[in-house]
């Protein structure tokens, strides 16, 4: 519990053995924006997020975190 959307993107990119810079180049936007992402200090758009989810195996509430 409490574990953020940054958090939870780090730990899947991780084990995807995935790059912050290598999933940022999937995804077509710069290392920034996914270290922001990963830090909390961004909020990743519906079409990223959507993105980041079919790249890394997940489905978009896993990575919000949602309840079922």
């Amino acid at each position: 519990m409490g574990e953020t959307l940054g958090k939870r993107l780090r730990a899947y990119r991780k084990l995807k053995n995935l790059t912050q810079q290598e999933l940022a180049d999937l995804l077509g936007i710069s290392i920034a924006i996914v270290g922001g992402i990963e830090r909390g200090t961004r909020e990743p758009s519906k079409d990223v997020l959507l993105k980041i989810s079919r790249i890394l195996g997940v489905t978009e509430s896993e990575l919000r975190g949602d309840s079922i």
